[in-house]
């Protein structure tokens, strides 16, 4: 969504690069650069202005012109301003001292906002927590039916006493949810109200009633990211008619320019809480503003990967295979099988890679990133047998046909696959001794592999040579020197002195137990 605003964005930072210092006119230049890029991408006037300021001012500091990297600072500057813009502060979910917490969603049509019903439930329930469903939307055509197959996939519950299409008063099923959830032993109750394709008196008034009816500790308002210039008009007419606490961006996984995100946490005082960005349940976060800030800035977003790295792998899996490597039973290819099967649950991998540091010069490389390619291995890896996956090396070219055909591509891609793992098992047999070959500073360093060895590397060498060079090459007197030295130990002569206050290392403390 954020494509064109960061394109425009990276161009203006660039040219800043080739100047050691920044003039007057190189700051003025930049900021009205950036003044047309916010303005490109939708972002409300209002909101412009007092942002443009507060960079201008800023960079024609002292903060500018006593930096080493002027243009590091100027990008310093104008990232802070946007997690201004954004909101400062990731803003989190109040709860109620008593339970049940009710969060009321409110929001024009089309917005999203069933939709988003279920993956709110979906999220609070992964936190720990029993949320219902509550289908006070009785006006639009099958949207109880629709709330309650999302509940279902969900895994959900839905409260829906009353079949909608126009029957049923919204107000009261609200207010008997509350019972309910008492009942039940929910904790959460998140009420899906109806909405219109416009503000009008009728909607105000069906959802101030609810608000009046319930209490809820939340009033989030849902908001198409898609609307663009129109998303503060329609924000400050719900914050004036019913009042909201959040805002809730669907649809940011759109083509549009994004310029709601940047304008209605600035304009309204109220802060951004959670983005959707994706039409499955599970495409839901949290929002960052900082986070946010560095996509559009093109600077990654890593913690947000790591988090998604967290949720999609498994930690008792995870033991079991760094187990398996260390024992040295090696590494097949179901091993290889599950490790895809994981990096799937992350999502695609455009979105994975574009969460990286630097990816965003790579646009059109990571346009042409096939999420399919997975699919392929895991149809490859499962036409073969169970002994072929623990011994590829059976793999002639009969059985490699025969795995092309079942899985429905060409035989050059099982090769092309089996050349990969090969590699790959190779690093992991590595690791499991202790280290990766060539890489210097690393266990398992061997000759060649580095420029340099450290000193205690030196030393050691030198020792083991110095001990080869005195053992004798006659075959019979070193057969002797060595019955001689096995006297001497028998006798407790061979026995090495401890050096007063000796310790062993911690790491083999742990190894003896």
């Amino acid at each position: 969504m954020f494509d064109t605003l960061s394109d425009r964005l990276a161009a203006t930072f660039k040219s800043l690069r080739t100047k050691g210092r920044l003039s007057e006119e190189d700051i003025d230049t930049t900021c009205r650069e950036i003044r047309i890029a916010l303005l490109e991408a939708d972002v409300a006037l209002a909101a412009v202005r007092p942002f443009i300021a507060a960079v201008k001012q800023r960079a024609m500091g002292a903060e500018v012109s006593q930096a080493l990297n002027p243009a590091q600072q100027v990008i310093k500057i104008v990232n802070e301003e946007l997690i201004g813009i954004l909101g400062g502060e990731t803003r989190r979910l109040r709860f109620a001292k008593q339970p049940p917490t009710v969060i009321m969603l409110a929001g024009l049509q089309g917005s999203g906002k069933t939709t988003l019903a279920g993956k709110l439930g979906r999220w609070l329930k992964a936190q720990g927590h029993a949320p219902v469903l509550v289908a006070a939307d009785l006006q639009r055509p099958n949207a109880v039916t629709q709330l309650q197959v999302v509940g279902e996939r969900a895994g959900v519950a839905v409260y829906a006493p009353e079949p909608g299409n126009g029957v049923g008063d919204p107000v009261a099923v609200a207010k008997s949810s509350i019972d309910f959830a008492h009942s039940k032993m929910h904790d959460v109750v998140v009420i899906d109200t109806a909405g219109r394709l416009g503000i009008d008196d009728e909607l105000m008034r069906q959802a101030a009633d609810i608000r009046d009816a319930v209490g809820p500790q939340e009033i989030l308002f849902v908001l198409d990211a898609m609307i663009g210039q129109d998303a503060v008009t329609t924000a400050q007419a719900f914050l004036d008619g019913v009042g909201f606490d959040g805002v809730v961006l669907t649809k940011l996984d759109g083509d549009a320019r994004g310029g709601a995100a940047l304008s209605v946490a600035q304009l309204t005082g109220r802060q951004v809480m959670f983005a959707s960005n994706g039409e499955k349940l599970d495409d839901f976060d949290v929002f960052h503003p900082d986070r946010m800030a560095s996509r559009i800035l093109g600077m990654g977003d890593v913690l947000t990967l790591i988090e998604t790295a967290e949720k999609a792998f498994d930690a008792q899996q995870a033991e079991e295979m760094a187990r398996k490597l260390m024992g040295g039973d090696g590494f097949t290819l179901d091993d290889f099988l599950s490790q895809m099967e994981q990096i799937r649950k992350m999502g695609s991998l455009s979105k994975i890679m574009g969460m990286l540091p630097g990816m965003g010069e790579m646009k059109q490389q990571l346009a042409q990133v096939d999420d399919r390619e997975i699919d392929r291995v895991q149809a490859m890896i499962r036409s073969m047998t169970p002994q072929e996956r623990r011994d590829p090396k059976i793999l002639n070219g009969s059985r490699r046909a025969r795995i092309a055909k079942g899985s429905g591509v060409h035989v050059s891609a099982v090769n092309n696959l089996l050349e990969r793992f090969a590699e790959a098992q190779k690093m992991m047999k590595s690791m499991g001794r202790g280290g990766i070959p060539g890489l210097p500073g690393m266990p398992g360093f061997g000759a060649g592999g580095g420029r340099r060895m450290s000193a205690k590397a030196k030393a050691n060498a030198q020792a083991a040579r110095q001990k080869n060079k005195s053992r004798s090459g006659n075959p019979a007197k070193r057969k002797a020197d060595e019955a001689a030295k096995a006297e001497r130990a028998a006798n407790g002569a061979a026995a090495p002195e401890v050096p007063q206050n000796f310790e062993l290392p911690d790491e083999f403390k742990k190894m003896l137990g």
